[in-house]
């Protein structure tokens, strides 16, 4: 039936946060247009917070699932803001100075 969860009878619900859709470190290297590794390294140096849904946690070959609350706070992380002018700085007139002009 459509709107239900693996034939349990029970309907997925969109607000529940548990629920939401996971994207995979490909799908995530592919709308970044970077290499997967790459991904998998910001994953394991902690950059990019992930979740690892392998049936065997701690095995040699973790499936990770990114969140897209974790994505974004990746994003905000590594979002470049301008920086502030600086100020412009006078020159000091020399007292000694003449000018004629």
């Amino acid at each position: 039936m459509p709107g239900m969860h693996g034939g349990e009878g029970r309907a997925m619900s969109n607000s529940t946060p548990l629920l939401e859709r996971k994207l995979t470190p490909r799908e995530i290297a592919e709308s970044y247009g970077v290499n997967q590794s790459k991904v998998l390294a910001w994953i394991h140096s902690g950059q990019l917070r992930a979740v690892d849904v392998s049936s065997n946690p701690g095995s040699g070959r973790p499936r990770w699932r990114v969140s897209p609350a974790a994505l974004a706070d990746w994003e905000v992380s590594r979002t470049c803001s301008p920086p502030e002018p600086k100020a412009r700085r006078r020159r000091r007139k020399d007292p000694d100075l003449v000018e004629y002009f």
